[in-house]
């Protein structure tokens, strides 16, 4: 085991290279990812990798993108989806006359894109706007694109959606048609930071929470539900559970779904803690 005073320098060498938090997140389990790339990279303790980190761009931007964890397809969780289509999206779309969604941790864009596939299909001549956001700049890039996508990401597109929403390239992967491109904005933004706007209608935030600790799960679900406007609803992963739902003013609606109450508000008092990175999948 590398010693924790180590780590504990390392640590702040990493808040101060690029506003990552690593407190934020389950020690245990962080601490065995990073072990296992200090032996990929050879480096002897996590004070020697610092130095690394430090002089060398490449190996930072190595650390970032094996940092953020992309496990990510399209319309991820079938049945959580298939709510989506069929109860929470009319619902939402009978209230507004466009919706306004944001995909937070969006990874390589699979889930805003899922999203931009539906509301194509649901309500095809309105304006939405989708806003896709991850911390990781390389994945918010390939996410730009749009492109490469290969048949396991792909997995649970139907080929219907598949002919209509996307091309097939000469080396066997997949790009969307521009016409779903144009609805998703991409950009960067550290999940743990103040929302990139308010009022949304929908928030996705789906299998990122599960690596935090339980305090930064707190301050995460403030910060989305003062995004949400009254009666918008939170989309989750299929494993998460937002614990604090009432306190936060959320009730339930379905499965990995919560809406937000009309009366809700910010807590009082509430105080974002400063340049906390988020954006594992």
């Amino acid at each position: 085991m590398l010693d924790d005073i180590g780590y504990a320098s390392f640590q702040k060498v990493v808040q101060r290279l690029i506003g990552v938090d690593l407190t934020s997140y389950r020690q245990g389990q962080m601490r065995r990812r990073l072990e296992a790339l200090l032996q990929r990279v050879g480096a002897a303790n996590f004070a020697e990798y610092g130095k690394m980190l430090e002089r060398d761009p490449a190996r930072l931007q190595e650390f970032r993108d094996y940092f953020t964890i992309n496990v990510t397809e399209f319309f991820r969780d079938v049945e959580r989806f298939k709510y989506l289509e069929t109860k929470v999206l009319p619902e939402l779309l009978a209230r507004r006359s466009a919706l306004k969604v944001w995909s937070a941790a969006c990874s390589i864009g699979a889930e805003p894109y899922s999203v931009a596939i539906l509301l194509r299909e649901l309500a095809p001549t309105l304006s939405h706007k989708i806003l896709a956001t991850d911390v990781d700049v390389t994945i918010v890039d390939r996410a730009r694109r749009a492109d490469k996508y290969v048949q396991a990401e792909l997995k649970n597109v139907t080929p219907a959606r598949l002919q209509k929403a996307f091309t097939q390239t000469p080396d066997g992967t997949y790009s969307l048609r521009p016409e779903v491109k144009q609805l998703v904005e991409l950009k960067l933004h550290n999940l743990l930071t103040p929302p990139p706007g308010q009022g949304f209608d929908l928030i996705l935030c789906r299998n990122v929470v599960i690596y935090f600790t339980d305090p930064a799960k707190v301050e995460l679900y403030q910060h989305l539900v003062n995004a949400l406007r009254p009666g918008g609803v939170l989309f989750v992963g299929g494993t998460e559970m937002v614990a604090s739902a009432q306190q936060l003013g959320q009730t339930t609606i379905g499965p990995s779904f919560y809406r937000k109450e009309e009366a809700a508000a910010a807590r009082p008092g509430y105080v974002a803690r400063p340049k906390i990175a988020a954006g594992m999948r």
